[in-house]
């Protein structure tokens, strides 16, 4: 692999820091940066006709965060999203990433691979959980892919990722404890 596209890639991507309840990405924006979660937790919810907020999804440390609407069909985003706790990123815009990437096959295939594959398996997996899946088995599988984000994010917005509402959150974690005595 030449040294030139790395150095490239390198003085694209930055380091930001974001406090609590700083946005990332707005609702209708057409932000086109990807992030990648270095320490922090964000969520990325939205917010229905009653303007409750409902949480789509929480990113905890090493996952990728991207505008799935803009990337793949140049739409505003329909979600929000904000810091949860003080969350470090790297992040680089798409434009220049696919301009780097571009001419270099090995950096397209790392662009592909742990960018787009990971965050569409994400979608995915979130999707296939919630047709598969009873509400009890998506708690103890979100629970064992993300061990610590019970302790970081408040009942109701795992509650909301999982199709469930707090009360049935409560419930299950109930159930799980009796079996385990």
């Amino acid at each position: 692999m030449k040294i030139q596209p790395i150095l490239s890639l390198l003085r694209n991507v930055k380091t930001r820091t974001y406090q609590p309840g700083e946005v990332l990405i707005s609702e209708g924006s057409k932000n086109k940066e990807i992030f990648y979660v270095r320490k922090g937790l964000i969520r990325c919810f939205y917010v229905n006709s009653d303007a409750d907020e409902i949480t789509f999804q929480l990113f905890p440390e090493s996952n990728p965060v991207l505008n799935f609407h803009t990337l793949l069909f140049d739409e505003p985003s329909k979600f929000v999203y904000t810091a949860h706790e003080r969350t470090k990123v790297y992040c680089i815009d798409y434009d220049a990433l696919m301009k780097i990437t571009r001419d270099n096959a090995n950096l397209l295939e790392l662009n592909r691979s742990f960018i787009g594959k990971r965050a569409i398996k994400q979608a995915f997996m979130r999707i296939e959980s919630l047709v598969f899946l009873t509400p009890e088995e998506r708690y103890e599988k979100y629970v064992r892919d993300y061990p610590n984000i019970v302790n970081r994010a408040p009942d109701k917005y795992i509650a909301n990722v999982l199709g469930i509402t707090p009360v049935s959150l409560s419930r299950i974690r109930n159930r799980i404890a009796t079996r385990k005595k």
